[in-house]
């Protein structure tokens, strides 16, 4: 695999990623990170604790969620955009395939996730439920399974009709940086997988991955912070 020309030769200042360790968009932005080689600086900040919410964070990112990412003076939010500023401006080796009509499917799939499934079981959307809504533990898991469900459903015909290794053949792409934190979280959360075997076998192939490995909720330095 070749990787990018690294910071120093590009003359770009270093990237700063401020994240969670169990955040799957802060997931997502480091698998997009390790793949490509890039080296990195780390900001913890604990949604636990509420540290997303203090203003110097703020400043950086108004709506105070994870991920943002620093690049000398300039600041990239949303995790998706992130990602397609990286594939942008370190194109080697890729996240998307070289066609548009693919390049558009690999999107689609990535979506799926960012758009339809993550939203809606987020911490703050949870939270709302527990807090505002007054549901009960039972209730929060139905919530989840449901949309979790809803979108593993379409994404396992996607990958059924396009996917190989990965979701999208056998190119690692930006939908399988979507996924792989997408089934961390249903495992977590006690979603059974049986009925998706397709998304079952990409995530199997690339538990492996050394770019996964290192990019995984169990690797980071702030996973001892409170959860």
């Amino acid at each position: 695999m070749e990787a990018p020309a690294n910071l120093v030769q590009t003359g770009l200042p270093p990237i700063v990623l401020h994240g969670y360790w169990r955040s799957g968009t802060s997931f997502r932005t480091r698998l997009a990170l390790e793949y490509k080689r890039l080296s990195y600086i780390q900001v913890a900040h604990n949604l636990r604790t509420g540290q997303q919410r203090e203003a110097n964070y703020l400043a950086l990112n108004p709506m105070g969620l994870v991920p943002t990412v620093q690049c000398g003076d300039r600041i990239f939010t949303q995790s998706s955009a992130i990602i397609e500023w990286l594939e942008e401006v370190f194109p080697s080796p890729a996240l998307l395939p070289p066609k548009p009509p693919a390049r558009a499917i690999v999107r689609a799939m990535a979506m799926t996730i960012a758009c339809d499934i993550h939203p809606l079981n987020n911490l703050r959307v949870l939270n709302a439920l527990r807090n505002q809504c007054n549901a009960s533990a039972d209730h929060v898991q139905n919530w989840m399974e449901t949309w979790i469900n809803e979108g593993f459903t379409a994404l396992e015909a996607m990958i059924a009709e396009h996917g190989g290794q990965y979701c999208f053949g056998d190119q690692f792409t930006i939908a399988d940086c979507h996924l792989i934190p997408q089934v961390y979280s249903a495992e977590r959360y006690g979603v059974p997988l049986d009925s998706y075997p397709r998304i079952r076998a990409v995530a199997l192939s690339a538990q492996p991955l050394d770019w996964v490995i290192a990019a995984h909720p169990d690797s980071q330095h702030d996973r001892d912070l409170a959860q």
